[in-house]
């Protein structure tokens, strides 16, 4: 051991903090309805793009569930959606009467031009009559973010997050959209527990006494 080393390490009984996870971002209802609200359903590719997003922003499908999305998975009747997850694991999630009504436009107006042997019973179909891919979801959701004017960076998981955070923004139980979302671990739902500071802040001050 030479003069300039030491024999003990000095940070061997430091702790090192754990990394902490990215919170997602998410939209806001007024900027969900921004959103939402951009495609023109006049154009057969409008309409499919306004019945993709509705569909994604009311049950929280990842992408991968959406692109895979089966008309015959479809519950219109019962207002459900029967989704194969990560896994192959399958799971019911409620979808509501402005989704169903859009998916229901689309396919008597959009999907019927669109459809050819390259189709099967996918939902969501690209220009070309085969589902439609990741990337051409992610195309579709940025067009429509920037046509709405958000700045926030929108891609296909921002409306699952928003779909979660606003549930829960309204009430829901943590462990309902837990199921709802295929999460099987509570701790990755806990996430949205944690995102939206500006909102719990707002929250008290309206309505704690001292706010």
């Amino acid at each position: 051991m030479t003069d300039n080393q030491i024999s003990v390490n000095p940070a061997e009984n430091f702790v090192t903090p754990k990394s902490s996870r990215l919170l997602p971002e998410v939209l806001s209802i007024e900027e969900t309805e921004l959103l939402l609200s951009a495609p023109d359903i006049k154009e057969k590719l409008g309409l499919r793009d306004k019945a993709l997003m509705e569909t994604m922003y009311a049950s929280g499908l990842r992408v991968s569930e959406a692109i895979n999305l089966e008309i015959s998975n479809i519950y219109f009747d019962e207002d459900y959606l029967r989704v194969f997850g990560k896994g192959s694991k399958e799971r019911i999630v409620p979808v509501g009467k402005t989704a169903l009504n859009y998916i229901q436009k689309y396919m008597q107006e959009s999907r019927i031009l669109l459809k050819n042997n390259k189709s099967f019973d996918y939902l969501f179909l690209n220009f070309r009559g085969a589902k439609l891919s990741r990337m051409g979801v992610l195309d579709i959701i940025r067009k429509h973010s920037a046509n709405a004017g958000i700045k926030k960076n929108v891609h296909p998981h921002t409306l699952r997050h928003s779909f979660a955070t606003h549930l829960l923004q309204g009430g829901a139980d943590i462990r309902i959209i837990q199921e709802m979302l295929g999460h099987s671990d509570i701790s990755t739902t806990q996430i949205y527990t944690h995102i939206d500071k500006d909102y719990l802040i707002e929250v008290h001050k309206t309505f704690h006494p001292r706010g």
